[in-house]
Order: C-alpha cells, then sequence, then structure tokens
C-alpha cells in the first residue's frame, strides 16, 4: 500500500494501460493521490520512491501542462539547461508546442519567449528565442533546390572552423529555426551525402547547436544517449529525473525508435539497462511504459 492507502502496483498497471486522452481524466478523478500537480514536502520522506511518484505524475499531467512546467525547470537548474528547452521546442509538433507555451502564459503570465530572452544572451538568445517562437509547417512539401542551397550553406559555415562565424551566420539560424523537419531532414541525408559526415558531428563542438540538429533531424539519437547517461554509474539527481521525463514523454510517441537505436548504439537493450539502473516500482512502471511503446 502506497502513500493515501493507493495500491501502487495496481495504479502502474492501470497507468499503462490508459490511453493518452484518458490520463488526465484519470488525474481529475484521483484527487486524492495528486495534490495540485506536486508531492506536499512535508510528505516527501514517506513516500517510498519519489521517482516512481514523478512519473505517476508527469504520466498523467496534460501534456500542455507538463511541458510548460519544463520550460520553467530549464532554466532552473544551475547552469540551465538548454538542451531540454531544444528539446521541448524541437522534438513536439508544431500545434504540441503551441499548446505549451499558452499554458506557460496561463499558470505564470508571461509568454515562453519573453520569459527565455531574459535569461540568456548573444547567440544563445537569438538560437533560444527563435526556437521557442517558431510554428513550423508539418507538411512533406520541400523546394529541392533550396535544400542543395542550404545545405551548402550550411557547409561553408561549419567548414570555416571558426566558431564566431556559424554563430553569426544569420542564414545558419534561418535554416534551423524556420524549415520544416522534413526539409531539415533531407538537408541532414544530403549533407551526409556530399561530405560524408553527419551534421551534427561537425557542429560537435557546439553542443546548443548539435542539440538542435538532432532534435530536429534524429531524435532517437538524441533520446537514446540521454537515457545512457541518466543510466550511468552514479547519475546525479538531474540525470535521473531525465530517465523519468524521456520515458514517460515518449512512450506514445517513438519509444519504439529509441529503443531500436538504444541497443544498437550502447550493446543492451534499453529495459535490461533500466532494471539494472532502477528498483522497486519505479522500476517496473518504466519498464511497463517501454514495453508499452515498442508494441505501439
Amino acid at each position: 500500500m502506497g502513500p493515501h492507502g493507493v495500491e501502487e502496483k495496481s495504479m502502474l498497471e492501470i497507468l499503462v494501460k490508459c490511453n493518452p486522452a484518458d490520463l488526465t481524466t484519470f488525474m481529475k478523478n484521483s484527487p486524492y493521490i495528486f495534490l495540485d500537480d506536486e508531492i506536499p514536502r512535508n510528505q516527501i520522506s514517506a513516500l517510498p520512491s519519489i521517482y516512481f511518484c514523478r512519473a505517476v505524475i508527469q504520466r498523467t499531467m496534460h501534456p500542455w501542462e507538463r511541458d510548460a512546467l519544463l520550460v520553467r525547470k530549464s532554466f532552473q537548474e544551475k547552469p540551465p539547461l538548454y538542451n531540454l528547452l531544444i528539446e521541448l521546442a524541437c522534438t513536439r509538433t508544431s500545434d504540441e508546442f503551441l499548446g505549451a507555451r499558452k499554458a506557460f502564459q496561463c499558470l505564470y503570465s508571461e509568454s515562453v519567449e519573453e520569459f527565455v530572452a531574459v535569461k540568456v544572451q548573444g547567440f544563445q538568445r537569438r538560437l533560444l528565442v527563435a526556437l521557442v517562437s517558431t510554428y513550423r509547417y508539418e507538411g512533406m512539401r520541400i523546394d529541392e533546390a533550396a535544400i542543395k542551397l542550404e545545405c551548402q550553406k550550411l557547409a561553408r559555415a561549419i567548414k570555416t572552423d571558426h566558431r564566431n562565424e556559424i554563430e553569426n551566420d544569420d542564414e545558419v539560424l534561418r535554416i534551423l529555426t524556420t524549415r520544416s523537419k522534413h526539409h531539415l531532414k533531407t538537408i541532414h541525408k544530403c549533407y551526409k551525402e556530399d561530405y560524408d559526415s553527419n551534421l551534427e558531428e561537425d557542429l560537435d563542438d557546439i553542443q546548443i547547436l548539435r542539440d538542435t540538429v538532432n532534435c530536429l533531424c534524429a531524435p532517437p539519437i538524441y533520446f537514446s544517449k540521454i537515457l545512457d547517461t541518466a543510466m550511468s554509474i552514479c547519475p546525479a539527481v538531474q540525470e535521473m529525473e531525465a530517465l523519468t521525463r524521456v520515458i514517460v514523454t515518449r512512450t506514445d510517441v517513438d519509444m519504439k525508435d529509441i529503443a531500436a537505436e538504444f541497443d544498437r548504439k550502447y550493446g543492451a537493450t534499453l529495459i535490461e539497462r533500466i532494471e539494472a539502473a532502477a528498483l522497486g516500482n519505479y522500476r517496473d512502471f518504466l519498464v511497463a511504459l517501454v514495453k508499452r511503446g515498442m508494441a505501439n
């Protein structure tokens, strides 16, 4: 029996089987489990697994509200988690992130854009504000001539070997912050064919751009790396929270692709690593969510 008389195994089974549309209804109808989306401070020590409870809360929150809270969290850490903000802006659909921006305004009485703009300066501000502001085209139409030209523009900026050059290149910023994901994935493929290297690898020394490219063009690569880091020996609290976040938010999106990339890259299955890194109901919950995602 968990806190508030909740049988955690039964709750785990219900939450794993629920479709995303049913989860917020479950949360609203279970006020004895969820108190204002937060775990009361005076009850934390009594919980069998704080990570399990946080995973349950994230699983049942409306995705817009959850992402709005994560946007704010990205700047509550020291140093700020630029990759988390990039993840939210670039791996959600345009409508999903627009919903998160609306939720952010309702929760905090300010826009995501102004919140981000006052937290960073210089190139980081230009990139991050542009990423959270854009509403990308989601269709499959692409401009073949523009793809070739923009691939060359990115290559010229990268091959200069001067970090300031690429960070101050307005064309690089325009391409990454306005083009559709399908268009960018085609540029990514073109770059590999023309220059025999991956775009994100050539941006290795500029982590903020590398994360942007991976989140836009190859989310499974980005997420599998986050998961591997989170399950390293003696991970920090921040990294364990990333494990929860990725599993919970990607279960019904692209977990099958993430698990396949993880298995290919790290020599052990994602489920095996979770079973070795987590404990109790928290472990069982994450494993069950991964299995659900792989079955979809």
